[in-house]
């Protein structure tokens, strides 16, 4: 479900120095569109910088297009725009909680420029996605952070978020998830 357009002033909602910030035009997020795939990719290529994973990144203009803007999308988008310039973006989906019953709303990617943080673009997007998450009955909204990310981890603990440091994030790609993925299914 496609969410208006909404404009944040950017003095009202950044990290800790917002009020030491310049008042500067207002943002606007709205749903990302087919149209928006290469602003999305070019954000992804910037997360990826800033993260310190370019060659990472395998992802294209076409595979978003494909993925995101299909009758049953494997993700949204939402971006920030200050005026016409995209300044950041938020990608996301919907899991499961089955222990709250409910679902949940898992941030994959929230970015901002660099030169355009702690002026409150990605409160904004958090948001933007807490509006989102509560009118599709969401139990919670999770998202994974880099331990080096300092600034950021402030920010989210700001926001009244919960570290779960207990948690080992598992993932399997590459060789051994195509072997196990041919591996023939017991009847």
């Amino acid at each position: 479900m496609p969410i208006p357009s909404i404009c944040v002033d950017a003095a009202l909602g950044g990290g800790s120095d917002t009020a030491r910030a310049p008042a500067r035009q207002p943002f606007r997020i709205r749903t990302g569109t087919v149209r928006d795939a290469p602003t999305i990719f070019k954000l992804v290529q910037g997360l990826a910088r800033y993260e310190g994973l370019r060659r990472e990144v395998k992802a294209t203009v076409s595979s978003l297009r494909r993925d995101g803007f299909r009758q049953r999308p494997y993700f949204h988008t939402l971006l920030c725009w200050r005026g016409r310039e995209p300044i950041g973006f938020a990608l996301y989906f919907f899991a499961y909680s089955t222990f709250l019953g409910r679902p949940t709303l898992y941030i994959e990617d929230l970015f901002v420029l660099s030169r355009c943080r702690r002026q409150g673009a990605g409160k904004a997007l958090l948001i933007a996605m807490a509006h989102i998450a509560a009118r599709k009955r969401c139990g919670r909204m999770e998202w994974i952070v880099l331990r080096e990310n300092a600034p950021a981890i402030r920010f989210y603990k700001q926001l009244g978020a919960t570290l779960r440091t207990e948690w080992i994030l598992t993932r399997l790609t590459g060789g051994p998830f195509r072997r196990l993925a041919r591996t023939p299914r017991r009847r």
